[in-house]
């Protein structure tokens, strides 16, 4: 039997770091992870460049919902949380 996504805390930060996702499937598992966070929740993303036309597509699909805050945006080290409202 396979155990479900468990949401350990409404105040939960879960990490994503898309460096080691290959990049043809990068956007769709970015959004299928935001997609599985509660309200409350975030998504602390990692790459290694600033990903503005993801975070475009993010603005334009989840609008208010999703908040985007930078942690760190230095080149070649980028740290985005992704907070579900």
């Amino acid at each position: 039997m396979s155990q479900a996504h468990l949401h350990l805390s409404p105040t939960a930060i879960y990490p994503f770091d898309a460096r080691g996702i290959a990049k043809r499937f990068r956007h769709a598992a970015i959004f299928g992870a935001l997609d599985a966070l509660n309200p409350g929740e975030t998504m602390r993303f990692v790459n290694d460049h600033d990903p503005l036309p993801l975070l475009d597509q993010i603005m334009t699909h989840y609008g208010e919902r999703v908040s985007i805050e930078y942690r760190q945006r230095d080149p070649g080290a980028i740290v985005i949380d992704f907070v579900v409202k």
